[in-house]
């Protein structure tokens, strides 16, 4: 195994991946035929791709399945919705540890071009340019407990209930598994009544900047972790533009850097118990 694969995909990685991927399929069940390339080899190779923003066929033969083994298995993952399950492990493992902040969460979305494809839409603020949103609700340190996308003509508002159903139920370090935070911050995309109402259903306090009233600058002392986390996303290159043309393939990316932030989080964590 090469270093970079090591690298991109450490023990630890490993070890959690394999909980949330699906068996194998047996194709030959007499045997005999290539052997199958391993999927640590074939999830470094996605990372690759998913970081550097390279295409599947530039993918450098150094992993060693081809590029097209490589799609095939992620199309496959995708599919299964590995990614989604692989965050919310490793959402339970950060909430066992108590590295999850839930008292101010807070709420934002960002466009992307998209070439073409379901869920695009015109950008507004993109001179109507074809374009994706991604949406997402971080906690308070700025750790995505919720993801998702749209087309970019689609109103920031119209995603803050389904990100708020979308948080799974995570592990606490005592107690039952929680899912819901003490208080959401929102900009003023987010200033409507109904939903203000389906916060307070949900026992959810709100912090919305009202528009015409209040100024976006006082929200940002608690907002700008969500912003940050928007940053930490254009870490994953291949979110700079769509280039996907299947939703689930885009959304797979989005779930695969959001598994990343929050993994860094953990290996930071566990380093730090280490050296107690």
């Amino acid at each position: 195994m090469t270093d970079l694969v090591e690298r991109l995909v450490p023990d630890e990685l490993w070890v959690l991946f394999r909980r949330v991927v699906p068996p194998t399929e047996v194709i030959r069940p007499q045997g005999g035929g290539r052997r199958r390339a391993g999927d640590r080899e074939a999830l470094a190779a996605i990372i690759f791709v998913a970081t550097s923003g390279c295409t599947w066929r530039q993918l450098p033969p150094v992993f060693g399945p081809s590029w097209q083994t490589v799609y095939r298995r992620f199309a496959r993952w995708s599919r299964a919705r590995v990614w989604a399950r692989l965050h919310r492990v490793i959402l339970d493992e950060l909430g066992a540890c108590g590295e999850l902040d839930w008292s101010r969460c807070a709420i934002d979305s960002v466009s992307v071009r998209a070439a073409k494809g379901p869920l695009t839409g015109p950008n507004p603020t993109d001179r109507g340019k074809s374009g994706s949103k991604i949406h997402l609700i971080t906690d308070r340190n700025g750790l995505p407990l919720s993801v998702a996308i749209s087309g970019a003509n689609m109103h920031d508002s119209l995603g803050l209930q389904p990100l708020v159903r979308g948080i799974p139920p995570i592990r606490s370090p005592r107690g039952p598994r929680r899912r819901r935070p003490a208080k959401l911050h929102a900009d003023k995309g987010y200033d409507y009544d109904h939903l203000r109402r389906s916060l307070r259903k949900r026992r959810i306090r709100h912090r919305i900047a009202r528009k015409g009233i209040e100024s976006s600058q006082r929200l940002g002392r608690h907002r700008w972790v969500v912003e940050r986390t928007v940053s930490w996303l254009a870490g994953c290159r291949r979110l700079h533009r769509r280039y996907e043309r299947k939703a689930e393939h885009f959304l797979a990316f989005v779930g695969i850097a959001a598994a990343l932030i929050c993994h860094r989080r953990l290996v930071r964590v566990n380093r730090q118990d280490q050296s107690v």
